[in-house]
């Protein structure tokens, strides 16, 4: 079944397509699970959840998995405007609150991973970064999220500890779109997810460093109150939490919670 990805700016029209028979009459039946599935989730969960929405529709014939993938406080941003969609993952619990506060999110998220920061630079490091204190000086190229999103939050708080102020030529809305700079050799280094950095493969080259620790990233998924398509939003998160799908994500370098 081809994938769709969701256009953030396209209003969405969805279809619950639940079959109105049941298998068989036995009181622990649970309702069939079909039709679309619009998941709204954190970018840096781009090729994992890709690779989830393709197993859950095999493991789940008649479903759809649907994506729109961008920064966290973009996709709450839209929820709380009455964009259409069944599931939430976020890449920071801030961001996860902003849509329960306003009840477009009535179920307690659940953490399913944890991720943390590393430096991503060219392949072969033109620029010679070695470490925070080089997104400090003048002569280097450095992208960043912006703060309003998880991963700038985060490399806010490590240059903090670190006592660094840093100096990025560029601020970008979401973590793939720092990495897309780096990999295109537009920037000498830059702070993406560990994550990021793996799924890069060698196209950039990636360096761990200590106050990463200190900054570490809860992930939230929880099902929209308003989910069109509520049974399969609530299968897909099982999904999400279950042993395949937890071995996906750990197999991405995504750290269990």
């Amino acid at each position: 079944m081809s994938r769709t990805v969701v256009a953030a700016a396209v209003a969405l029209a969805l279809v619950g397509c639940g079959s109105g028979q049941q298998a068989s009459t036995s009181a622990s039946d649970t309702p069939e699970i079909a039709g679309d599935i619009t998941v709204f989730a954190a970018a840096s969960l781009t090729e994992t959840f890709t690779q989830l929405g393709e197993d859950f529709e095999a493991a789940n014939p008649g479903t759809e998995v649907k994506f729109n993938f961008a920064g966290s406080s973009a996709l709450a941003q839209q929820l709380n405007q009455g964009a259409p969609a069944d599931v939430f993952a976020s890449a920071a619990p801030s961001n996860m609150k902003q849509v329960t506060d306003t009840k477009a999110i009535t179920d307690a998220p659940t953490t399913f991973v944890k991720n943390k920061l590393a430096i991503a630079v060219p392949k072969g490091n033109p620029g010679k970064i070695s470490g925070l204190p080089d997104f400090a000086q003048a002569d280097k190229k450095i992208a960043l999220c912006a703060e309003q999103v998880p991963c700038g939050a985060a490399a806010k708080k490590v240059f903090e500890v670190a006592k660094v102020k840093p100096a990025p030529d560029t601020l970008e809305q979401d973590v793939k779109a720092v990495l897309t700079k780096v990999s295109l050799g537009e920037v000498d280094g830059a702070l993406v997810y560990k994550t990021d950095v793996k799924a890069a493969g060698d196209e950039v080259e990636g360096i761990d460093f200590a106050e990463a620790d200190q900054a570490v990233n809860d992930y939230p998924i929880a099902p929209v109150a308003k989910a069109p398509n509520a049974a399969a939003a609530k299968a897909f998160i099982a999904y999400v939490l279950s042993d395949k799908g937890r071995a996906v994500l750990s197999q991405a370098g995504f750290v269990s919670p």
